[in-house]
């Protein structure tokens, strides 16, 4: 028997795990409430979505470091990275702050990766590229930024002061820089990792 197979699923790690899965339906709720107008709510939004980031890496950490790696953490926790950064991407494009388009072909790549991740879990193991690193830093504080509910657009005036608007607006183009940055390093990554579990299963094959 393995040592994997003798760690208990009941560990802290899959346990971060999945109360990252549970926060995804009440972090939806808080960004979508009142159209996502109502700044209490973003702010409350953007705690969770921090600590779904924040716990992520936790876990990740705890499981290498005191080796509580299971078959039920390699399924779930990509899992819910995906859900909690899918939440945030279809949110903002319900509120406008996001193109669909953009949450559409971001969507598509991550899921197809996941996916594809897990269904050769058995036989082939993809390390985490560096790009894919990149690419998930950047969606994480593009993301973050654009759940703060700072004024921009047409927001200025009246119930916002100038200087206030002009640093939402400011890091609001900041956030959208960010993403596009994070867009280009996702698609780089999938196209990285599709063609390592190609030679991958090159190799196996001719071994």
């Amino acid at each position: 028997m393995t040592t994997e197979q003798q760690v208990s699923n009941f560990n802290i790690a899959n346990v971060l795990t999945v109360l990252r899965i549970a926060m995804v339906p009440l972090f939806g709720w808080a960004l979508l409430h009142d159209g996502g107008n109502d700044p209490l709510w973003r702010w409350v939004a953007f705690g969770l979505f921090a600590v779904a980031m924040i716990t992520d890496k936790i876990d990740g950490d705890l499981a290498r470091k005191h080796n509580l790696i299971t078959d039920f953490g390699k399924i779930a926790d990509p899992i819910a990275d995906k859900a909690i950064t899918g939440m945030a991407f279809i949110g903002l494009s319900i509120v406008g702050d996001i193109w669909w388009w953009v949450t559409i072909v971001v969507l598509l790549r991550e899921w197809s990766v996941t996916l594809l991740r897990l269904s050769v879990l058995k036989d082939v193991v993809i390390p985490a590229a560096q790009s894919g690193k990149i690419k998930t830093v950047l969606q994480a504080f593009a993301l973050a930024l654009l759940l703060w509910p700072l004024p921009h657009g047409d927001a200025h005036g009246g119930a916002f002061d100038f200087w206030p608007w002009l640093v939402g607006e400011a890091l609001f183009y900041l956030a959208q820089v960010m993403l596009a940055a994070a867009v280009a390093m996702t698609m780089w990554s999938g196209y990285e990792f599709f063609r390592d579990v190609r030679r991958e299963r090159g190799v196996r094959t001719q071994g």
